[in-house]
This record gives structure tokens, sequence and C-alpha cells, in this order.
């Protein structure tokens, strides 16, 4: 059986990952200018090209230094893939950048309106916690909307008890995934857009009208029901998404891994005295030495009328 993901969508995720070293800096601009070409680059290549993003953008690269000018923009481009998609879905969307005590994403149906936020994570992270997934936050990021949608990769959400869904059947917030979005795509293209419009607002219905409870199987139980539930084909979409979830599992255990092993034997091939540089460099142990030197009286107790 052929691959969900083809070799032109792996290709796309390592060329994005280079784009984004490549664009970071001056943050404002650099942004600016990957929205825009992920907007040309998804209406000149169609929908397998925001599938491949959908598909793939779930985890941070393992490049990316924590909180580096680079990480910050990645998580500005899952907020512009959301746009996007919302767009590609038939609503209106926009990314909020004024802000740090909101939500990333607006949309706006024909009679309905929400925030999104995109949440990714590193395959290295090895514990994760309720605040980590900002379903409370974004309850009081609504602005007087009245639904929320947090969207997670698939393979770091909870699947047995966790305070997020209850928190989201508490606070009316849909936890979604990439995969669900992706065949939400997929729907757009059978069925049109009233469809996928329809449909999402039964998605937001469904979470709200549950008991809240950290029961995931009874969360994800609502969502995927009232998915199936609503057009037969979604069965076929359902299951090319299945797979594509494992692929991509795959795919990126494989670049990071890579990645890892690489920086693995650069270091290993140090000689003493560069290791011990490599070492300083990482625990900027030197810029740290500057500033503490640079530290001098300001002289506030002097400031009195003579």
């Amino acid at each position: 059986m052929a691959n969900v993901i083809k070799q032109s969508g792996i290709d796309r995720r390592v060329y994005w990952i280079k784009e984004i070293e490549k664009l970071s800096g001056d943050f404002s601009g650099d942004f600016d200018r990957l929205e825009k070409e992920l907007s040309e680059e998804i209406k000149k290549d169609g929908v397998d090209a925001l599938l491949d993003h959908l598909r793939l953008s779930g985890d941070i690269p393992e490049q990316y230094s924590h909180d580096s000018s680079e990480e910050k923009l990645y998580s500005k481009y899952t907020d512009a893939l959301l746009c996007e998609t919302y767009k590609f879905l038939g609503f209106k969307s926009n990314v909020l950048t004024e802000r740090a005590d909101a939500a990333d994403v607006d949309a706006f149906a024909k009679e309905y309106s929400f925030v999104a936020d995109a949440k990714t994570f590193r395959l290295s992270r090895t514990a994760k916690n309720q605040k980590d997934f900002k379903v409370q936050a974004m309850d009081g990021w609504k602005r007087g909307k009245p639904f929320a949608m947090v969207v997670c990769p698939i393979y770091q959400l909870p699947i047995r008890s966790s305070q997020i869904y209850e928190q989201a059947s508490t606070r009316n917030v849909c936890i979604f995934t990439y995969s669900h979005l992706s065949v939400l795509v997929a729907l757009k293209q059978l069925a049109g857009e009233e469809a996928v419009d329809s449909l999402l607002l039964k998605i937001f219905n469904s979470v709200k009208n549950l008991m809240p409870s950290k029961d995931a199987q009874n969360y994800w139980n609502a969502v995927n029901n009232t998915m199936l539930s609503f057009n037969s084909k979604i069965d076929e979409f359902w299951i090319t998404e299945k797979i594509a979830a494992r692929e991509s599992i795959v795919i990126a255990k494989e670049q990071a891994l890579t990645y890892l092993h690489n920086e693995q034997d650069k270091i290993m091939k140090l000689s003493h005295d560069e290791a011990l540089k490599a070492l300083l460099k990482v625990h900027k142990l030197d810029s740290k030495i500057e500033v503490i030197k640079g530290v001098s009286d300001n002289d506030i107790l002097g400031m009195r009328t003579n």
C-alpha cells in the first residue's frame, strides 16, 4: 500500500524547517514574510500542500534551541497554518500578534465565531502538564466569542485521564488535532464549505454538551462520533488520516534522531580544548561574566534635592 505522506511532503517539511531558521532574527518582519510565503505556497500547490503542513507540523524541530527566535517563529508558523486552514475551509480568519494574553487566531463562520491556538511539542520533551495545553486560558481569551479551539499533535495528547478534558467540557473549549483538521479539509473538497461550517458547529456543541469528566475516552467518543456520523464518506477520510498520523510519527522521529545523532557525532570528534569551549558556550558563561562585570551602582539613593 502506498504511503499517504509522499516524499514531496517530507521535502516540504525539510524546506520549512530550514526556511524558519533562515528567516529568524527580526520577529515582526520575519512573521510577515513567513505568513505571506505560506499563503502563496498553499495557493500555488493547493490542498496537497495544506495537508502536508497539517500532517507534519506538530513537533518542534530538535535543532531549534529552547526559547530561541527559531522556536518562537515556529510557533507563529503553526498559528499561520491554522489561519490558512480555516480560510481554506471557508471561514474568515486572521492571526493576532499584538497581545500576549490572547488567543493567537480568530475565525468567523456565518453564524458563529471562535478563537484558536496551535500547540506543538518537542518529541524529546518528557513531561507535559495540563497548563501546557492552555485550555483554561483559552476560555478567558474568547473575548465574547462563543467557542474556542486548541489544536494539538495527536500523538502528544493524553489517552486515559487528564484535567484538560474536564476543563474542555466545563469551559466549552474544543480540543482538536491536526489530524481532525485534515479530515475537515477532505470534507470541504467533497461537500463544500457549508458542510464544514455545519459539522464544526456540531463538534463545538458536542463538547459544550459533555458532562465534565477527565476521561479521554468520553471526550474523544463525543468528538469522533459527531464527525463520523455526519457523512458516510468521512469513514474513508478517517482511515487515511489514521495512516498519515502513524507515518508522521515515524517521519518526525527519523528527522529528530538524525539531527541528534549528528550532533552526538560532532561532540565525540571534538578535541579536549574544543569540548571545553563548546561547554562554556552552551552554558553562556562568558556572556554572563560580562553582564555581571557591567553591573554598577546606579546612584538612585543619591537622587535627592539639596
